[in-house]
């Protein structure tokens, strides 16, 4: 459940637009080695470069993982209020305020760091957006601000999807630093393999409208995600937009079945801006409520990050200066959901 005041609500109204389908390609986690492989490596360098975003087949994620975990998740977020609510240490349950700064949206949600352990709340989940200035200490603060935390069947499905789809996302950049040419094969599949990589997964529950015809309100603001990459998965309801090169904003096709991975502001330095970091945004204009589950898989906190040698081109200008991902969050801790993080780190 999401309220909001009268002025809340107009804050995040919307102007009536039907954007154009998006044209998102797909990459074939599954394809053989050798042509059929070189051919997928491309398709996802070609898809970093143009969108920075992308829909993934052949994953090795069972539906039925899936399914279990989205039903879980439903079943929650219809539960009353009260009890929601008092899950919000053992599950990171929050609603409505995205961030602190004062950004709002139509959603309720679930924040969960995933360490080596296991799956934690976010200890900051009340006012957290994708970049939490409490887990600010990666997967070690997360799990010692949340040690032993009480039986939960449902985090205890999210912790095995969640391990899933990490897998997964090691895969999407192995393949990756195949297509860009990157050696080491794990050069960049480390940095959210790690046992101290600060992953996190989100839950958002975005009811249906309030009002049947009414206007359309912002679920999540437009912004990019921090991390190295983002794997998404929603229940089919239409809402996800991503913005284009040009700057309009373009409706992702709903697919129940399909993983989406989106190029985040880290690895966009790591490729010294050849891959882009996808501008996104969710609008609530349904009368069925949208529940998407989403995997951030981001660098240990230590770790520096600056373009890849092998990257930097025949001039060897680096477009960013070099910094921690720890340096980072705390940086974006202070910014408002839409400002441009990496503005701030380019040389």
């Amino acid at each position: 459940m999401v309220v909001l005041a009268k002025g809340e609500l107009e804050q995040i109204a919307l102007p009536a637009a039907q954007p154009p389908p998006a044209d998102v390609r797909s990459v074939d986690l599954s394809a053989p080695v050798g042509p059929d492989r070189a051919a997928a490596a491309r398709a996802l360098v070609a898809a970093c470069e143009e969108h920075g975003f992308f829909r993934v087949t052949g994953h090795g994620v069972p539906p039925e993982l899936a399914r279990a975990a989205e039903a879980a998740a439903a079943a929650f977020f219809a539960r009353p209020q009260g009890e929601k609510e008092a899950e919000a240490r053992p599950l990171g349950y929050a609603s409505k305020r995205i961030g602190g700064n004062g950004d709002l949206g139509w959603v309720e949600y679930l924040l969960l760091g995933v360490t080596p352990a296991g799956a934690v709340p976010v200890a900051s989940a009340p006012s957290s957006s994708t970049l939490p200035c409490a887990a600010a200490g990666g997967a070690d603060t997360m799990a010692a601000s949340s040690s032993a935390p009480p039986p939960c069947p449902l985090r205890d499905v999210l912790e095995v999807y969640a391990a899933a789809v990490r897998r997964m996302a090691r895969a999407v950049l192995e393949l990756m630093a195949e297509g860009l040419g990157v050696a080491p094969p794990d050069a960049l599949a480390r940095l959210v393999a790690r046992g101290d990589s600060d992953c996190m997964l989100r839950v958002n529950h975005y009811p249906p409208r309030p009002a049947a015809g009414g206007p359309s309100l912002t679920g999540f603001g437009e912004h990019t995600d921090p991390q190295v990459i983002s794997v998404l998965r929603s229940n089919g309801t239409s809402g996800l937009e991503i913005a284009l090169p040009n700057g309009a904003w373009a409706a992702v096709p709903p697919d129940g079945d399909a993983f989406f991975v989106n190029v985040g502001d880290a690895l966009q330095v790591l490729t010294n801006g050849r891959f882009r970091s996808v501008r996104h945004r969710v609008v609530v204009n349904s009368e069925r409520s949208r529940v998407s589950m989403i995997f951030f898989g981001g660098p240990p906190p230590g770790e520096r990050l600056a373009p890849l040698p092998q990257l930097l081109g025949d001039g060897g200008r680096s477009r960013y200066r070099e910094f921690t991902w720890g340096e980072f969050k705390s940086s974006g801790c202070r910014t408002r959901l839409a400002e441009d993080r990496l503005s701030r780190f380019e040389n």
